[in-house]
């Protein structure tokens, strides 16, 4: 008997927003991670990331210490002083070991440059469902 494909929920796509400004470092990402069945947004100034994260609901912030706009870590702090955000998953990224500020800051995770992109879908994954509180 094949089963009812109307009564059955597929499982929700997964969105992360990518809050970075190096371009090339982006669309590696972005393409690997949409290889793996992630929605993916960008941002490349930390000034828009609410404005961008209102209109785009991301499950998970991955975020560069380094913007050219604004510091990551007013970023993060911004987005844990956020009712929306205030326990959403959060992972930095710098090529300086800055993990003890970032950490304190409210990161759930950090990860230092340069790091094993396919190791992202499973830390992401886990966050989420911790998240979502699977």
């Amino acid at each position: 008997m094949l089963p009812n494909r109307i009564n059955e929920r597929m499982p929700a796509v997964s969105k992360i927003m990518i809050v970075d400004d190096d371009r090339t470092t982006v669309k590696l990402l972005q393409t690997l991670l949409e290889l793996d069945g992630f929605e993916i947004a960008i941002s490349p100034r930390g000034g828009d990331v609410l404005t961008l994260a209102d209109k785009f609901k991301p499950d998970l912030f991955f975020m560069d210490y380094h913007l050219a706009d604004i510091d990551g870590v007013e970023v993060l702090r911004d987005l844990r002083a956020s009712a929306e955000y205030k326990n959403a998953p959060i992972v930095m990224t710098s090529g300086l070991d800055v993990e003890d500020e970032v950490m304190a800051a409210g990161a759930n995770a950090f990860l230092v440059k340069p790091f094993e992109p396919d190791e992202l879908p499973g830390l992401f994954n886990r966050l989420i469902a911790e998240y979502r509180g699977s």
